[in-house]
């Protein structure tokens, strides 16, 4: 399995070189965000081809993460297309000079690159795990189903609302942003705990490293508290919308200060 976990590791790290030398063209290394989804997707397809495994799990599995990786690529390049560079990167550029565009292919596309491959661990397990299919498996394909859905779902509301140009500096709080302050990063969150779920089996414990890892990118990396570390500074009505809204799991709004008082 280390081995085929490796060629895996290999060929994302290929794929995020390809993507590092595509970025130097217009100095913007944004491009890693489309591609990230896309690295995850190539590490399957390697795991099931290395493995020879052709069974309806590892079918399942693969056809998921396509699913998953091209519908997310395809939406980031889409949001980012014709804009600068994100000011994430912006903030890492400015730390980094002089030389950054040489220094980005380790400090942005290789870390990107090796961080694909932990998450893509759950993957692995499934694709390699020996245990018949079973009902445990159908519930993985559901919540992954169902959370890839909610993430979709969320992504369009938002682009849609960000389209009008009356809601500049307004905050989305209709649909699924009504009952939670990040929809898509709790879609997210659903997919990987799924794919854990069918990846499971006594020998790939280890493979919970994968949603694990990815549930703390959310919460404290690259999702919730990146995102709002100073957007209520921003965005007029962001801190209300906090003090009614959950953060990350959908709930029932809270009432606002006016409606307590009232």
């Amino acid at each position: 399995m280390l081995t085929v976990a490796l060629q895996g590791l290999l060929f994302m790290v290929l794929l995020a070189f390809g993507a590092w030398v595509l970025s130097l063209r217009n100095d913007d290394v944004s491009i890693v965000d489309s591609v990230w989804p896309l690295l995850i997707l190539a590490g399957s397809a390697t795991y099931a081809l290395a493995s020879l495994q052709t069974g309806p799990r590892a079918i399942v599995m693969v056809t998921l993460v396509a699913l998953w990786a091209v519908r997310l690529a395809t939406h980031i390049t889409w949001r980012h297309w014709g804009k600068p560079e994100d000011r994430r990167y912006q903030a890492i550029r400015a730390r980094n000079e002089p030389h950054f565009r040489w220094k980005s292919l380790v400090l942005v596309f290789v870390l990107q690159a090796m961080l694909a491959w932990l998450v893509s661990w759950s993957v692995l397990a499934a694709v390699v795990n020996p245990r018949p299919w079973h009902w445990l498996d159908w519930a993985g394909v559901c919540v992954v189903v169902v959370g890839a859905l909610f993430e979709a779902a969320a992504d369009w509301q938002l682009a849609r609302f960000k389209s009008n140009a009356a809601h500049k500096g307004q905050v989305m709080d209709t649909g699924l942003w009504r009952y939670s302050r990040h929809p898509n990063y709790f879609g997210e969150f659903c997919v990987w705990w799924g794919f854990y779920a069918i990846a499971l089996s006594p020998q790939n414990w280890w493979a919970v490293a994968s949603p694990a890892l990815m549930t703390v990118l959310l919460f404290k990396v690259s999702g919730v508290a990146l995102q709002e570390k100073d957007i209520a500074d921003r965005r007029p009505g962001y801190r209300e919308y906090i003090a009614r809204t959950n953060a990350f799991f959908p709930g029932r709004r809270r009432p606002s200060q006016e409606d307590v008082s009232t």
